[in-house]
C-alpha cells in the first residue's frame, strides 16, 4: 500500500513518486493551498495539495486531525525560506497528486504532541492514542533496537535463548505471587513466576551451560515509578564460570548497547563492597555522580547529654551520621531545609537536625542551629574537624536505627544532588559486591538479602554458626543510582542448600514440598553455576531519559496494579468460578 515511510524522505528522494500512509498530524489551509503533516512510526512528512489536484484537493479540504490517509505524490525541495531544520524531513515535501481517506477519526481527548500536558490517567485510558505521540514512538522503537542488540551480543557469546514456564508453583522469593487456580486440579494453584530462577538453574544441571531469555516476570507488590506487577527481565545463567567471568560478560553487554545505540562509551566499572556503599552513601545502589558522602560520627556522640544523639550512639544497632553540603548556607533556604525534614520522614526519620557553619573559628556563636546548645564545645570542634567543614557549609544529621539513618540520609543525598544539580558526570556505573547472605527482621528471624539459592563465601558449618557475618557471592550492577541488574553464583551442592534453608527456618518437610525437585537435581552432578538478571524496563528508562518505566512499556499498569484502558482486573461470572471450585467470600457490610 505504501512505498516509503514518512520519516524516511530526504533530499536524495527529490523527483521520486512516493505513496505514503499515516495519520494527519496537522492540517493547514494557506490561501488555497492545503498543507498536511502526515505522521507514521518513522516521523512526519509535509504533503501539499493545490487546486490542480482537482477532486483530491477537495478531499484534502475535508480531512481532520488523526484521519488515516493514503497519499501519492512527487517529492520536491522546499523553498529555502520554508526549510524546517527541526525536522529530519524538513528539506523536502510531497506535492500531492492523489489522496484516499482510509478512515476518519473523532476528535481525540488530548492533543498528540510533546507540548500538551495531560494527566497520566488519561494517557493510560487512551493508551492506543498516547502511543502515537513522538516520545512514545521513540521509546518503543528504542526498546526494540535494544532487545535486538542484546540478543545479538548474547548469541555471539554462545548463549542459547530458551523459554521457561509461565505457569509454575509458588516459591518464596521476597514478594507475593500472582496465583492462578487450576480447573483440573481442584483446590490447587499455579503461580506466575517472579523470575525463571529455579528453571534456569535446572538448565545448568541439564548441560545447557549458557542460557538467556528475555522473560516476563510477575510480582504482586506495592508499586513505585520504577516497578510494575508484570515486568521484563534479561535473564542470564552460565555454568563453569566464576564471578569475574560473569561480571565481565554482562559488563560487556551493557558497554556494547550503550556504544551501539547511544554512542556513549561508559567509563570504568569500579567495585565497592555492600558495607562501604552503605557506610559512605546510605544505599546499596549509590549514585556516584553526586559528590556528597555520609560520615560516621557515632563515636563522637556517646557521651553527650542530648539523648537524640547519645541514644543511637550507644545502641549497637544504632547509627549517627552526618552529610555535609558545601556552600549550603547560601544554596538552601529555611523552608527548603524544613521540607527536607519532611522528606526524610518518608524513610522513618523522626526529624532532620542541621548546623549552619557561619564561622568555624567561633564555636560559641559561629554555628547556627537549634541543636548546638546541646553539644559540648569539644564535640562541636570534633564534628567540624571530621566533616572538614568550611565557612558557609551546611551539615545535616541522622540519628536512629542504622537502617533508618542510612535510608533517610541516602535518599536525602540523592535529592540534594538533583535539587542542586550537583552531578559531576552523565553516567556513573558501579559493581556492588560482598553482600551479606542474610538480614535480620525486627522479630529476630532471618531473610535472604537476595534469594535462598545464592552461594555463600563460607562453608556450611560457618554459615549456620554465624549467619549474620556470612557474605554471599553476589553482585549488583548499578548505574546512576539505579540497580540495573543483580546476580550471584548459585548453590550447586545439596548440603549447602539445605544449610541455607535451615538457617532461614525452612524445615525438611517444607524443603521437600517447595524445592524437592531442585534438591533432587543437585544430587545428580550439578555444575558450579551463576548468572545475572537485568531489568529491561529500567534499562530502557535510563537510556531514553524517561521518568517512569510506564513510559517505556506499551501497555503498563497504574500504581494500583490496574489497567484503566481494559478495566482490568475485572469480575468473572459465577459459572467460571464454579468450574474453578472457587466461592467468593462477601465482605460483611459495616453497620453505621
Amino acid at each position: 500500500m505504501r512505498s516509503d515511510y514518512c520519516g524516511a524522505l530526504r533530499s536524495a528522494d527529490i523527483d521520486r513518486e512516493v505513496t505514503l500512509c499515516g495519520w494527519v498530524d496537522r492540517r493547514r489551509d494557506h490561501g488555497g493551498v492545503i498543507f498536511i503533516d502526515l505522521r507514521d512510526r518513522d516521523g512526519i512528512a509535509q504533503v501539499v495539495f493545490d487546486p490542480d489536484a482537482a477532486e483530491h484537493f477537495e478531499l484534502a479540504d475535508r480531512v481532520r486531525s488523526e484521519y488515516v490517509l493514503k497519499v501519492t505524490g512527487r517529492v520536491r525541495a522546499r523553498a529555502p525560506e520554508a526549510v524546517n531544520p527541526n525536522m529530519v524531513t524538513g528539506e523536502v515535501e510531497v506535492y500531492g497528486t492523489a489522496l484516499e481517506i482510509l478512515n476518519t477519526a473523532e476528535t481525540v481527548p488530548f492533543q498528540l504532541d510533546e507540548h500538551t500536558a495531560v494527566g497520566e490517567d488519561v494517557r493510560l485510558k487512551y493508551r492506543y492514542l498516547d502511543l502515537r505521540r513522538r516520545e512514545m514512538q521513540h521509546n518503543l522503537r528504542f526498546r526494540s533496537k535494544l532487545t535486538t542488540a542484546i540478543r545479538n551480543y548474547l548469541d555471539g557469546e554462545g548463549f542459547l535463548d530458551i523459554e521457561t514456564p509461565i505457569l509454575t508453583r509458588a516459591t518464596p522469593e521476597g514478594a507475593r505471587d500472582y496465583l492462578v487456580p487450576s480447573r483440573t486440579h481442584e483446590g490447587k494453584f499455579f503461580a506466575l513466576p517472579q523470575s525463571p530462577q529455579l528453571f534456569k538453574q535446572l538448565l545448568m544441571v541439564s548441560g545447557f551451560d549458557r542460557y538467556y531469555q528475555i522473560a516476563k516476570c510477575f510480582r504482586d507488590e506495592d508499586l513505585r515509578a520504577d516497578r510494575q506487577p508484570e515486568f521484563t527481565q534479561i535473564d542470564i545463567e552460565t555454568a563453569f564460570l566464576g564471578e569475574d567471568d560473569i561480571m565481565s560478560i554482562t559488563e560487556g553487554l551493557v558497554r556494547g548497547v550503550f556504544s551501539e545505540l547511544m554512542g556513549v562509551e561508559l567509563g570504568d566499572f569500579p567495585r565497592m563492597s555492600y558495607y562501604e556503599a552503605m557506610l559512605r552513601f546510605g544505599s546499596d545502589k549509590p549514585d556516584l555522580r553526586i559528590p556528597l558522602e555520609l560520615v560516621e560520627i557515632k563515636d563522637l556522640m556517646t557521651e553527650v547529654e542530648f539523648k537524640v544523639f547519645s541514644g543511637p550512639a550507644n545502641d549497637p544497632r544504632g547509627r549517627v551520621a552526618a552529610l555535609k553540603v558545601p556552600g549550603g548556607n547560601d544554596k538552601l533556604t529555611r523552608k527548603q531545609i524544613d521540607d527536607y525534614g519532611k522528606f526524610v520522614g518518608i524513610y522513618g526519620a523522626k526529624g532532620l537536625a542541621y548546623i549552619k557553619v557561619n564561622d568555624k573559628s567561633d564555636l560559641e556563636s559561629g554555628l547556627q542551629s537549634p541543636i548546638v546548645k546541646f553539644l559540648p564545645v569539644e564535640t562541636r570542634a570534633a564534628i567540624l574537624e571530621r566533616m572538614e567543614a568550611e565557612n558557609g557549609d551546611l551539615i545535616f544529621f541522622g540519628a536512629d536505627k542504622a537502617k533508618i539513618v542510612s535510608e533517610a540520609l541516602g535518599a536525602l543525598r540523592c535529592k540534594l544532588g538533583e535539587d542542586l544539580n550537583l552531578y559531576t558526570a552523565e553516567w556513573a556505573p558501579l559493581w556492588v559486591v560482598d553482600f551479606p547472605m542474610f538480614e535480620e527482621e525486627d522479630d529476630g528471624s532471618l531473610t535472604s538479602l537476595h534469594h535462598p539459592f545464592t552461594a555463600p563465601s563460607c562453608a556450611p558449618e560457618e554459615l549456620e554458626k554465624n549467619p549474620l557475618e556470612a557474605l554471599s557471592r553476589a553482585y549488583d550492577m548499578v548505574l546512576n543510582g539505579t540497580e540495573l541488574g543483580g546476580g550471584s553464583l548459585r548453590i550447586h551442592d545439596q548440603a549447602m542448600q539445605q544449610a541455607v534453608f535451615r538457617t532461614l527456618g525452612i524445615d525438611e518437610r517444607e524443603q521437600r514440598e517447595k524445592f524437592g525437585f531442585l534438591l533432587d537435581a543437585l544430587k545428580y552432578g550439578a555444575p558450579p553455576h551463576g548468572g545475572l538478571a537485568f531489568g529491561l524496563d529500567r534499562l530502557v528508562m535510563l537510556m531514553t531519559g524517561s521518568e517512569s518505566i510506564r513510559d517505556v512499556i506499551a501497555f503498563p499498569k497504574t500504581q494500583s496494579a490496574a489497567c484503566v484502558m481494559t478495566d482490568a482486573p475485572g469480575t468473572v461470572d459465577t459459572r467460571q468460578l464454579r468450574e474453578l471450585n472457587i466461592r467468593l467470600r462477601q465482605k460483611e457490610e459495616q453497620v453505621s
